[in-house]
């Protein structure tokens, strides 16, 4: 097993604190959030860690394997992933760099053991309660019906009586076979595809949304790992306040 964590991005929102280093730099009591993420999955002896960075490389973390994205400001968090798809082989976990998850859910996410999972938490409005910098209509929702992930993109605000809506985290976790059928979708889409692109202006402005929404489309299962443990997107100064009281 490997792991992937995407870097790249500017933290807006959160410039004033970053003052333009990577979000993922961010400490939360006393550690970075890449810090954190890296003990968590060492713990696991998941050693094989990639990070893709922009422009700002200052994360002084060693026995990592660094790849810069230097077109990160003309494409979106689809397009840095895939700067790294030289990577994207064999048994890969995928995460973002500004996303806090605790032992508990990290394990959920690897006994996982079918071709591409996401980790969805069905309890999410919780985490929006008290939270004005980042609303509920930011969230990266699905539909699910059964075991069936129907739809993801931001904002569902209501679904079928048989259905359900849950919150995407992040992460996304593939076997060998998982990530070559991603690859070469992605590859495919490249070569052929023009105009808007699911929830996107285009391939090239794709979050990992749109691209499980593609999979999802052509009949490619992308199956839920309905999680429970503490987790946080840290995206606002908010977040960051809430995130020094959840992890310590």
């Amino acid at each position: 097993m490997k792991v992937i964590i995407i870097a790249a991005g500017s933290a807006t929102r959160l410039e004033k604190i970053t003052k333009g280093k990577p979000k993922g730099l961010l400490e939360i009591n006393g550690k970075s959030i890449i810090q954190r993420q890296i003990e968590l999955f060492k713990k696991y002896n998941i050693d094989d860690i990639i990070i893709i960075t922009g422009p700002h490389k200052e994360f002084g973390i060693s026995n990592v394997t660094y790849v810069e994205d230097t077109n990160y400001e003309n494409h979106d968090v689809l397009g840095s992933l895939m700067v790294a798809s030289n990577f994207l082989n064999g048994e890969v976990l995928t995460c973002y760099s500004d996303v806090l998850f605790n032992e508990e859910i990290l394990k959920q996410i690897l006994n996982f053991n079918g071709e591409i999972g996401i980790p969805i938490d069905l309890d999410w409005e919780k985490n929006y309660v008290g939270r004005i910098q980042h609303p509920k209509s930011e969230a990266d929702n699905v539909i699910l019906k059964d075991t069936a992930i129907l739809e993801i993109r931001k904002n569902i605000p209501n679904c079928n009586s048989n259905e359900v809506i849950g919150e995407f985290l992040g992460p996304i976790i593939f076997s060998e076979n998982g990530a070559k059928i991603f690859v070469e979708k992605y590859n495919k889409l490249k070569k052929t595809h023009q105009g808007n692109f699911h929830n996107a202006i285009s391939l090239s402005k794709a979050y990992l949304t749109d691209m499980i929404q593609e999979l999802i489309n052509n009949n490619i299962k992308i199956e839920p790992i309905l999680i429970h443990g503490k987790w946080m997107e840290i995206d606002t100064p908010e977040d960051l306040r809430k995130a020094q009281k959840l992890f310590f």
